[in-house]
């Protein structure tokens, strides 16, 4: 009962707050309000949202699913996320901004054209339907049938249980994102994401003082002790994610995701500046370098204390939570798992309805339309994509590698192109469309034909990192033999792109602290790695100080010129 209660408390209190939020905010009165907030989005709401679309169950659950069988290995996701993070915070946004765009194939429209711009948009919505909504509803079955053991309360198969969350879970999860528009979304993730990290941090240390009999730092010494093996972060060539796959198709994943993928990007798109969106956007990267305490630790976690032995590494979070989380917790833990399934499904049809209602409806389908009917088709799409979801989402049990490691392989089909053809218009100026269509078409197929089909034995993650640059090469050959007139970025000055004054300081601090893990979890280092890991460490440490004091400096002196202007007024 307990459980419920809290269940049930912290759920309706993030209802209101987004309620509370948005109740004056007339988003839905333009497509521009309901599809990016009316680019008012502050860094809180950007850094939280963010955060919150990217962690959810299929983290929680697969991501632990998966360090139960590896360990810290699984890591090189989240900490290579951190400086793909600040990549973007501190060279793709100033560009979207500038370009004044509401999603990434809108740009690729103005680079390249109207044809580009379609095929880009159907690839993003067949990504969200086919390797996204669907893993993310099972997933946060999984958790909710594990912490409220549904099938044994409603006395039904728990096949049937697992429908009846995914279709309860999936319905709320649509009101959010088709009556409330990315503002109420924002709001709602930006308490998800602190109930999700103090839950998450709750979970891990209540485990570990399990283990260590009432002491956290006891119950860590034991299961580090007792498996050194998966506090490796480098790993060995056998495991899911091999060391060497962090300098090829990791990196290119990670960079489509934070960079390109519209569903993360259209947070920071409706940021009401360049300052406060990569506020948000450094923030959600320096949380993400938390996150291993909550979505890799909890799986060695109960490697150590279910003795390895559980049938599907899936269930090992799950079955953790339960065992080690007081009744009253559990409930609030459960809230705050939905939450974060809302969070990735309300935002994933959020995206994929400013996909077609901006790119397709508006551009090829009806180009008058008024704004109430772009934003009353957008709703009626975004309803359709969720049943068709939630009809989808049990059908992907049973994964052979676990769910987290078969949504990576599913969206190996998009990443690799779309990333090339974005860089290769940002980059170039007269590769011709021809070569973006071409590239488009080609690593799909590609990826398709070597990972599904022929079954290259590969890595899929080096096989998108060779795939990446066999497009970019393509694409340039095109432009060198076929160029186009040089195209010039349009400044639109929809917001302010000055940007944060602490932002390099603070990029430098987020990329050595994700060195430095990696250097103090792996095993072996050599002393000469050390030696210029160190000199590195103080030189960019060096400039952060040296970063820091000079605009504390130049932010006093406009001060003084201020008071010193307003004296002689």
């Amino acid at each position: 009962m307990l459980s419920l209660l809290s269940f049930i408390a912290f759920t309706l209190f993030v209802a209101g707050f987004a309620y509370y939020k948005t109740r004056a905010a007339h988003l839905e009165e333009s497509s521009e309000g309901y599809f990016l907030g009316g680019r008012s989005l502050t860094g809180v709401y950007i850094g939280g949202s963010m955060l919150l679309m990217n962690m959810s169950t299929e983290h929680l659950v697969g991501l632990n699913g998966l360090s139960f069988r590896t360990g810290f290995i699984v890591m090189a996701w989240e900490v290579m996320a951190a400086i793909t993070i600040v990549l973007f915070a501190m060279y793709f946004l100033p560009r979207y901004l500038k370009l004044g765009i509401s999603t990434i194939p809108e740009y690729l429209e103005k680079r390249f054209d109207k044809q580009t711009l379609t095929i880009t948009s159907i690839l993003f919505l067949s990504m969200y339907v086919i390797s996204l909504l669907p893993i993310v509803l099972y997933t946060g079955a999984i958790a909710l049938e594990s912490l409220f053991d549904v099938s044994n309360v409603f006395a039904i198969e728990k096949s049937s249980a697992m429908w009846l969350m995914v279709w309860g879970v999936g319905g709320l999860g649509t009101i959010y994102a088709v009556f409330g528009g990315i503002k109420a979304i924002a709001a709602a993730d930006t308490v998800n994401g602190i109930g999700l990290i103090t839950g998450g941090l709750t979970v891990t240390g209540f485990a570990l003082a399990y283990v260590g009999d009432g002491n956290v730092w006891n119950g860590l010494v034991e299961v580090y002790q007792s498996h050194p093996d998966k506090f490796n972060s480098i790993g060995d060539n056998d495991s899911l994610v091999p060391f060497s796959t962090l300098f090829t198709g990791l990196i290119i994943s990670n960079m489509f995701f934070w960079c390109t993928n519209q569903s993360i990007v259209q947070k920071a798109l409706g940021a009401k500046n360049l300052a406060e969106g990569q506020k948000g956007v450094l923030l959600c990267a320096f949380f993400k370098l938390l996150i291993p305490t909550i979505i890799i630790l909890p799986g060695i976690i109960a490697f150590h204390v279910f003795n390895g032995q559980i049938d599907n590494p899936d269930n090992a979070y799950p079955n953790l939570v339960q065992l080690v989380l007081p009744e009253v917790l559990v409930g609030f833990f459960a809230a705050v798992v939905v939450g974060a399934v809302f969070s990735t499904f309300s935002g994933g049809l959020s995206s994929s309805v400013t996909l077609f209602t901006v790119n397709i409806y508006k551009k090829s389908l009806r180009p008058d339309a008024t704004e109430l009917q772009t934003v009353r088709v957008g709703k009626l799409l975004g309803a359709g994509l969720a049943i068709t979801s939630m009809l989808v989402a049990p059908l992907v049990a049973n994964a052979p590698d676990g769910l987290f490691y078969l949504i990576q392989q599913l969206q190996g089909i998009f990443n690799s192109p779309i990333l090339s053809v974005v860089l290769v218009g940002l980059l170039t100026k007269r590769v011709p469309a021809i070569a973006a269509k071409l590239g488009l078409v080609f690593g799909m197929s590609a990826y398709i034909l070597f990972n599904f089909v022929i079954k290259v034995d590969i890595h899929f993650f080096h096989l998108v990192g060779l795939l990446f640059v066999g497009n970019v090469i393509f694409m340039l050959i095109i432009g060198y033999f076929y160029p186009q007139e040089a195209y010039q970025d349009e400044y639109t000055e929809q917001v302010d792109i000055a940007p944060w004054a602490f932002g390099k300081a603070a990029a430098s601090l987020i990329c050595l602290a994700s060195v430095s893990m990696y250097i103090f979890l792996a095993h072996d280092v050599p002393g000469w790695l050390m030696t210029a890991y160190y000199i590195s460490a103080s030189a960019v440490l060096a400039f952060i100080f040296w970063s820091i004091a000079r605009e504390l400096i130049r932010a006093s002196q406009h001060k003084a010129a201020a008071q010193t202007a307003e004296y002689m007024d």
